[in-house]
């Protein structure tokens, strides 16, 4: 049995490695605490550095009283506005859902409370799951294998494992926001090309033979509505991951063309079934493989008959550079992005804060969201201390949002994926709008402010210098002063 395998696998890769979960202290295993609330201060602050010494660290401070002399003062700007915030999260795959069930269940509801509750958590708010396998799967499966739509059915991972923990985070918060991605579609509806059309016996690469585009339609369709009748609502999918990527272990071809032909019939199946689900474009990197009849990608589909029932676009920053999201939405502003996967691993010293906390946060955080994206996702939430569960095909080298040991499913390592998140996520709820900050720049200080349905300020800043920084911040009403330490991260949240 694939569960038996795994399992087995797991038990032979026993680390010896000793890894804590980071809570305030960075010494205590799976507590559940308030990192951040408005009631007690009046600014409520978070703050972690590179050293770790402040590790998602509760700070506060108080309003100014007199006038506001300081020549360092950031203002915040309501008069300009950008993009409503959707939320920030995590891929839910299944070796994440795996390792969240190794967990005893205590343990696993005080990590889950700690990461995904929106008042006595960071509030992570938005997750991704794949439609059938991704590359961190059990092995590769569609859930209708067998030829013949009718013979669709969910299997043992979605049952088991990503269903249960999606069931579980939804009762800490029910707000979440799921979106859902296909890594490829059944083996028996793939062409080796749409010239040829010669059956395509494999996970890895292929096309989607158009006949089998209302079939494929039909398949999202029953899997959504297989989620919604286990009380798990979709709220975004997109068509194909990394649809110019024929290499992945599990993965199909699509280019422009053909993706603004399935969503032509994909739409419309939507629509008649009354499942309220956006349709995200391409999902894949800023620069396109490098393939020329697919530069502009999504900006190609919104010009073609599919737009109607695309709500934007999906992006990943493995290659190219995200400045593509601004040409993207310049080109067309009314069409949403999202910032929708990013994994750290061995390749980038993904363990060590020091060197990954400053460039991940202003990268994949501040910088996506500076360019327009109302989410942000990163890649799997949770995997063991030996990079898996994972297979061979699939990435060996890839680190979690955090580590969990497997000598015990207990002690845990956060890494910078999910600083990145949690920062974000812990002050900027969804519904938020991004606003405009005028007045001073500070060197080396890389901020976004927002303002929350609920009234509050938000402001998310990095230190990227040797250097802490004292800045004075103002919304017009209220004005205090923070001190921001050097290579650190802090986030703020005020009531007017």
């Amino acid at each position: 049995m694939k569960i038996r395998k795994i399992s087995n696998a797991l038990l032979t890769f026993v680390s010896l490695m000793t890894v804590i979960l980071v809570s305030c202290s960075n010494t205590v295993e799976t507590k559940v605490t308030d990192p951040i609330t408005t009631e007690e201060a009046d600014v409520s602050v978070l703050v972690t550095n590179s050293l770790r010494s402040y590790d998602l660290t509760p700070d506060s401070c108080s309003f100014a009283s007199g006038d506001n002399l300081s020549p360092h003062t950031v203002f915040l700007d309501e008069a300009q506005s950008f993009q409503t915030m959707d939320g920030f999260g995590a891929a839910i795959t299944g070796s994440s859902s795996y390792n969240l069930m190794m967990m005893s269940a205590a343990n696993r509801k005080a990590f889950l409370e700690e990461t995904f509750s929106p008042t006595n958590g960071y509030g992570f708010s938005y997750v991704r799951v794949s439609i059938g396998c991704s590359d961190f799967s059990f092995s590769e499966y569609t859930c209708c294998d067998t030829q013949g739509i009718e013979h669709f059915a969910l299997t043992v991972e979605e049952n088991e494992y990503v269903i249960p923990i999606l069931k579980e985070i939804l009762a800490i918060n029910p707000d979440l926001k799921i979106m859902a991605t296909p890594w490829t579609c059944p083996k028996w509806m793939k062409v080796n090309n749409l010239n040829d059309l010669a059956p395509y016996d494999s996970w890895t690469g292929g096309e989607l033979n158009p006949i089998y585009y209302d079939d494929y339609a039909t398949y999202f369709v029953k899997w959504i509505e297989a989620f919604q009748n286990q009380g798990i609502a979709i709220y975004s999918i997109t068509p194909q991951n990394e649809p110019l990527n024929r290499g992945n272990s599990a993965s199909l071809y699509m280019g422009w063309e053909q993706e603004a032909e399935f969503i032509n019939v994909l739409g419309p199946k939507l629509e008649a079934a009354n499942l309220g689900v956006k349709v995200l474009a391409y999902d894949h990197n800023y620069d396109y493989q490098n393939i020329a009849s697919q530069q502009d990608y999504p900006v190609n589909i919104y010009q073609t008959t599919a737009a109607k029932y695309v709500a934007g676009a999906a992006f990943h920053n493995y290659a190219g550079d995200k400045r593509e999201l601004l040409k993207v939405h310049d080109a067309f502003p009314a069409k949403s992005l999202v910032f929708s996967e990013a994994s750290i691993g061995e390749w980038n010293s993904g363990r060590n804060l020091e060197t990954r906390l400053i460039p991940d946060m202003l990268d994949l955080g501040l910088g996506t969201v500076a360019n327009w994206c109302t989410g942000v996702i990163v890649w799997n939430l949770m995997l063991d201390n030996d990079r898996g569960p994972n297979r061979e095909g699939g990435c060996q080298t890839c680190y979690g949002a955090v580590d969990i040991s497997n000598a015990n499913y207990k002690t845990i390592i956060r890494n910078s994926h999910y600083y990145v998140v949690a920062h974000l996520a812990s002050v900027v709820k969804p519904g938020a709008v991004r606003i405009a900050t005028s007045g001073y720049a500070p060197k080396d200080i890389t901020m976004q402010a927002f303002k929350n349905v609920d009234g509050s300020y938000a402001i998310v800043a990095c230190n990227a210098s040797d250097e802490s920084q004292e800045i004075t911040f103002s919304d017009g009403t209220h004005y205090f002063m923070y001190k921001i330490q050097m290579k650190s991260v802090v986030s703020l949240r005020w009531n007017k």
